[in-house]
């Protein structure tokens, strides 16, 4: 028990970063220098209004999700308007330049090295609500909520992986539990959680012993590299999560809704079935 302890990669320093809301302009909050990623970067970009930035994506392919807000990002020569839940696919090795709107912007940045480029696409949130294979509801109470995949098959990429989960109050998240560290590691931004909403997130391999249980809330991000990651809202209000994944073998891992069961739970399949997702 002691030497399994100590060689998990699940610890609080490893995995979980506070109030990543927080701070304006472009801020890195996870990535394999400050975290136990190997592939995964996560990022906030929050402008005011009217505030533009320029940066480049260098060998990371990049997933832009609007959170609040409106922001113009202009790449390859292409405009795009992102209002929330709207995402863009941005390949390595570009430039980008955004403008916040009106009423400022915030935006989640996801990536992972590449090799490959693959093309620039756009994700309009409201074309995801229209499809069954991306926006649908799963599991019953008290595990239900509502599974949005913004960056998934709809979307060519060589690693990752996004979407939102909103969950009906009080309820369960990602249950039955389950993991997939062999393919892919996994964060989860909490948003759209207003005061006081709150919520448990669990990360764990021992599940009689588990190494995480925190206690999260709206701009929080928790990492889980391995192990098993449900989690619960407080009752009166939801557990909501920007759900970023990377592949750890371009390509190949890159296969959304695979996943290994708790066995104690494995009996009543992985509640990912309908459009495998989280």
């Amino acid at each position: 028990m002691e030497e399994a302890a100590m060689s998990s990669t699940l610890t609080l320093d490893g995995c979980v970063v506070r109030g990543t809301h927080r701070r304006k302009g472009r801020t890195i909050a996870l990535d394999p220098k400050s975290s136990a990623a190997k592939q995964l970067h996560y990022g906030r970009i929050a402008l005011d209004a009217g505030a533009p930035l320029r940066f480049e994506t260098r060998g990371l392919e990049t997933g832009l999700v609007s959170l609040k807000g409106r922001a113009t990002v202009e790449t390859a020569g292409r405009r795009f308007e992102l209002t929330p839940y709207d995402a863009l696919y941005v390949p390595r090795d570009s430039a980008l330049e955004l403008q916040a709107g009106p009423a400022g912007c915030d935006l989640a940045e996801i990536a992972a090295p590449v090799e490959r480029r693959h093309p620039l696409q756009f994700v309009a949130w409201a074309e995801v609500q229209q499809d069954p294979g991306l926006h649908f509801r799963a599991g019953t109470p008290p595990c239900e909520r509502m599974l949005n995949i913004l960056i998934g098959k709809n979307v060519e990429a060589g690693r990752i992986l996004c979407g939102v989960t909103f969950s009906t109050p009080g309820n369960w998240t990602s249950w039955p539990p389950h993991e997939h560290a062999r393919m892919l590691e996994e964060a989860y931004l909490y948003i759209d959680m207003p005061e006081p909403a709150w919520g448990i997130q669990l990360v764990y391999t021992r599940p009689q012993d588990p190494e995480l249980a925190v206690v999260v809330r709206e701009g929080d991000v928790v990492l889980m590299p391995e192990g098993f990651h449900p989690n619960v809202s407080a009752p009166g209000g939801s557990i909501n999560f920007l759900w970023m994944m990377a592949a750890h073998r371009e390509d190949v891992d890159r296969q959304f809704g695979v996943v290994n069961v708790q066995p104690e739970y494995a009996a009543s399949g992985s509640g990912l079935d309908a459009g495998r997702a989280r």
